[in-house]
C-alpha cells in the first residue's frame, strides 16, 4: 500500500472510532431500568374566559389528557383570563372564576395543585379589606393551602412558589426564608419538582422577557442543595423552552390557551400559536431515581 493511501486509511479508521466513541459516550450505561413513580399533567396559562368557546375547548383538551392516565395536575397560574387590569369589574372577575369552578368540578376525581399567576389577582377592588382583593381570594378560588406551599408524593417533594411580589417575578423575604428551610430538611438525594408561574431560568425569556428577577438568588440556593435532584416548571410567557444549569432542568411549558384562545399570530405555523409555540400541555413522567421526562403536546382546537 502506498504511504498516502495508508495514512488516508488510518484517518478513516480513526474518524470512525471517534464517531463511534462519541455515540457510545452519549448513551447511558445499560443498567436496571428505574421505575416510573408518577405521571402528572402540567397546565399553565389557561386564561379561562367565557368568550371564544374557551370552556368547551378546555373540556376537549381534558379528554385528551385523561388518555395519558395521569395521577394529578399541576396548574401553573393565570388560571383566569385577567383580573389584574384597572378596568376589570367585580362581575367580570366573578364570571371568570365561576366558569373555572364549574370546569374544576368536572375534574373532581383528580388532585390539582396550583400556583398564582400575575393575571389572577383583582387589584382594582374598592379597598384592601374587600374579600375579593388580591391573593387571599385567589388562594380560596384555587383551593390551595397558601400562596406558596410544599407537599410530598411517592418520595418526591413538590414546591409551589408565588412569583407575584413587589418585583414582578420574584420571591418576597418571607417566602425566601420559608424556601430555604423547606429545602434544608430534605434528605440527600430527594427528588424535587418546583413549580412557579414566572420562569426561574429560561431561554426564550432572553428575547421575550418575563424571567424571575431574582433568578441568581434562586439558582445559588439550588446549587447549595445540589445533593438533591431538582427540576423546575413554569409558564407565563406562553413559549416552550428547556434549559439546564448546574444540574437543574428548567422547563417552560408553553400555554394551554396559546394566543389567549384567539386565532394566533403565527397562522403559517398553526391556529392559536403564540410566536412559534402552539397551545398545549405537558405530561411528565417522574422516576424513582429523580429523572423527569417532560413532553409537550399540542392541543388542536
Amino acid at each position: 500500500m502506498k504511504r498516502r493511501e495508508l495514512i488516508k486509511g488510518i484517518g478513516l479508521i480513526a474518524g470512525a472510532l471517534s464517531i463511534s466513541g462519541s455515540a457510545i459516550a452519549a448513551e447511558p450505561v445499560a443498567g436496571p431500568k428505574k421505575k416510573r413513580i408518577l405521571r402528572i399533567a402540567h397546565l399553565t396559562d389557561i386564561h379561562m374566559r367565557p368568550e371564544l368557546n374557551a370552556p368547551d375547548r378546555f373540556r376537549q383538551c381534558m379528554k385528551e389528557i385523561k388518555k395519558h392516565k395521569i395521577d394529578f395536575f399541576l396548574n401553573g397560574g393565570d388560571t383566569i383570563f385577567a383580573a389584574d387590569y384597572g378596568n376589570i369589574t367585580r362581575d367580570r372577575v366573578e364570571a371568570q372564576w365561576a366558569i373555572w369552578q364549574e370546569l374544576r368540578n368536572e375534574l373532581s376525581e383528580y388532585e390539582m395543585h396550583s400556583c398564582l399567576g400575575n393575571h389572577d389577582m383583582w387589584w382594582a377592588a374598592p379597598d384592601k379589606q374587600d374579600t375579593m382583593y388580591g391573593k387571599p381570594h385567589v388562594v380560596k378560588q384555587l383551593n390551595i393551602p397558601n400562596r406558596y406551599y410544599s407537599f410530598q408524593k411517592q418520595g418526591w417533594h413538590f414546591v409551589i412558589l408565588d412569583s407575584n411580589n413587589s418585583n414582578a417575578g420574584s420571591l418576597d423575604p418571607e417566602q425566601r426564608t420559608w424556601l430555604e428551610a423547606d429545602l434544608a430538611v430534605l434528605p440527600k438525594g430527594t427528588p424535587v419538582l418546583c413549580l412557579s408561574h414566572y420562569p426561574i431560568l429560561g431561554v426564550s425569556t432572553i428575547m421575550e422577557g418575563g424571567n424571575h428577577t431574582d433568578s441568581r438568588y434562586i439558582t445559588d440556593l439550588f446549587y447549595k442543595h445540589k445533593d438533591k435532584k431538582i427540576t423546575c416548571l413554569s409558564g407565563h410567557i406562553h413559549l416552550l423552552d428547556a434549559a439546564e444549569y448546574n444540574g437543574v432542568n428548567y422547563y417552560c411549558n408553553g400555554s394551554l390557551s396559546g394566543f389567549w384562545w384567539e386565532e394566533g399570530d403565527k397562522q403559517s405555523a398553526g391556529k392559536g400559536y403564540y410566536r412559534e409555540t402552539p397551545p398545549g400541555y405537558a405530561i411528565l413522567d417522574l422516576y424513582e431515581d429523580g429523572r423527569v421526562e417532560n413532553k409537550y403536546f399540542e392541543h388542536t382546537y
